[in-house]
């Protein structure tokens, strides 16, 4: 009798983590890193803004589908050094441990924050410049670099969201933002795929189905465990 009991319970254990279990990556949503520089960095802001070496903590604060706002602050949070624009960016193949990359400086400047990449994401993000400042890297490192005509260290969030987007080329010209961010490959999916799920297809359906089942399930066990004694 005790088997069988422990049998519905562990069946109901079952299907109540397929419920819970997505709500428990919404804490992922703001991709809150803490990175270590060893050297000085230059983050876009007011002019060429630079954050000493030192430890600090990523994350994002907003995000839409096509860009988002990162807040970067000291290891405590108690101080926040930049709130940036972001575009989201695609790289082929996710790591296991968060990316930075780097624009080539002259030596003896600081590097240049490029994008970031949070652990498992294809997606990350690619940082926007002042114009100005954009124009200037674009020069240092002869390649295109993402710039808005907003001043990044005093604008809102509310402002940075929809703040206009471009590209710059080393020459100073506009060009299309597609020259900085890769977007993904396209997939087509096959046919067969496509013809066998409706398009409001959803899991939920599946999962109260398991459920019910479960809970049936549980009821015959118990029913059957009361005859037995």
């Amino acid at each position: 009798m005790k088997l069988l009991k422990g049998i519905g319970i562990g069946l109901c254990l079952i299907v109540l983590s397929l419920l819970v279990a997505p709500k428990s990556r919404a804490d992922e949503w703001n991709r809150k890193t803490v990175v270590t520089f060893t050297g000085p960095v230059e983050v876009p802001g007011v002019g060429a803004q630079v954050l000493p070496a030192g430890t600090y903590v990523f994350k994002i604060l907003n995000s839409t589908s096509d860009r988002h706002i990162v807040q970067i602050s000291n290891e405590d949070e108690t101080h926040v050094f930049a709130t940036i624009l972001a575009i989201p960016n695609f790289r082929l193949k996710a790591t296991s441990k968060t990316v930075m990359t780097f624009r080539e400086r002259p030596a003896g400047e600081p590097e240049a924050l490029k994008a970031w990449f949070y652990p498992g994401n294809e997606w990350g993000e690619q940082f926007v410049y002042e114009r100005p400042r954009a124009i200037q890297l674009a020069k240092e490192t002869n390649e295109p670099v993402l710039s808005t005509p907003v001043v990044l260290a005093s604008a809102p969030v509310e402002i940075l969201t929809t703040a206009p987007v471009e590209a710059v080329n080393p020459s100073g010209e506009t060009v299309e933002t597609a020259q900085v961010v890769e977007t993904p490959p396209v997939v087509v999916p096959e046919p067969a795929l496509v013809a066998s799920l409706p398009k409001t297809a959803s899991y939920l359906p599946l999962i109260g189905l398991a459920g019910l089942l479960t809970l049936g399930g549980g009821f015959v066990l118990s029913g059957a465990a009361k005859r037995a004694k």
